[in-house]
C-alpha cells in the first residue's frame, strides 16, 4: 500500500493541483452568482436603452473565441506541439486584449449614459470591473505560461501548468456567458 502510493507522487501531485483548481473556481463562482443576483435585487429587470448591445455581442464573441484558441494551446500541449500550443497560446492573450479593449471603449460610452453612481451604473461596473481584473489576472496567468513554454517547460507528459491556465481561462469565458444575458439581454 505505502509502496503505491511513494511510486506515484507526480500522479498524486497533479491530483491534488487540479482539485485545488477545482475548488478555486467553484468558490470563485459564489462571486459571480452574489453580483449576478444583485443585479435583480438592486435593480430590478430594467435595462437601459443606452446600452451598447452590439458592442457586448462582439466582445462576447471575441470571449469566447479566445475559449477555442486557449483550448487548442492546450491540445497541442498535451500532444507536445509546441509551435502549436505557441500560436494558439497567442491567440488567446490577443482575443483576451481586444476584450478588455472593448470593455474600456463599452466603459467610456457607459460612463456618459449611467454613470457608477446610477442602480444599473453600480451593478455594471462591478460586475464588468471584477470579471475583467478574472480576464487581466487571466492574461497575466497565461503570459507566464507562454514565457515558460518558450523555455520548454513543457512536454506531452507534463503541461499542468497549461492545462491550469487554460482551466481558468475557460472559468472566467463561462462567467461572461453568464454576465452577457443579464446585464445586455434581460430588460
Amino acid at each position: 500500500m505505502v509502496e503505491a502510493t511513494a511510486s506515484h507522487p507526480v500522479h498524486d501531485r497533479l491530483s491534488i493541483n487540479r482539485l485545488g483548481l477545482w475548488l478555486f473556481i467553484i468558490s470563485d463562482s459564489f462571486l459571480f452568482a452574489a453580483l449576478l443576483s444583485s443585479r435583480f435585487f438592486l435593480q430590478g429587470v430594467h435595462r437601459p436603452a443606452e446600452l451598447n448591445q452590439p458592442l457586448g455581442l462582439v466582445i462576447s464573441i471575441i470571449l469566447v473565441a479566445s475559449s477555442l484558441t486557449a483550448y487548442r494551446s492546450e491540445m497541442a500541449a498535451a500532444h507536445g506541439d509546441q509551435r502549436g500550443f505557441r500560436n494558439n497560446i497567442l491567440m488567446t492573450i490577443g482575443l483576451g486584449l481586444l476584450f478588455i479593449i472593448g470593455v474600456g471603449v463599452e466603459w467610456r460610452e457607459a460612463f456618459t449614459h449611467f454613470p457608477p453612481s446610477t442602480g444599473f451604473g453600480t451593478i455594471f461596473f462591478t460586475l464588468t470591473g471584477v470579471h475583467a481584473s478574472h480576464v487581466l489576472s487571466g492574461l497575466i496567468l497565461l503570459g507566464i505560461v507562454l514565457f515558460l513554454g518558450r523555455k520548454g517547460r513543457f512536454t506531452s507528459g507534463s503541461y499542468w501548468g497549461v492545462e491550469g491556465a487554460v482551466k481558468y481561462w475557460h472559468f472566467v469565458d463561462v462567467a461572461w456567458v453568464f454576465i452577457y444575458p443579464t446585464l445586455y439581454l434581460v430588460s
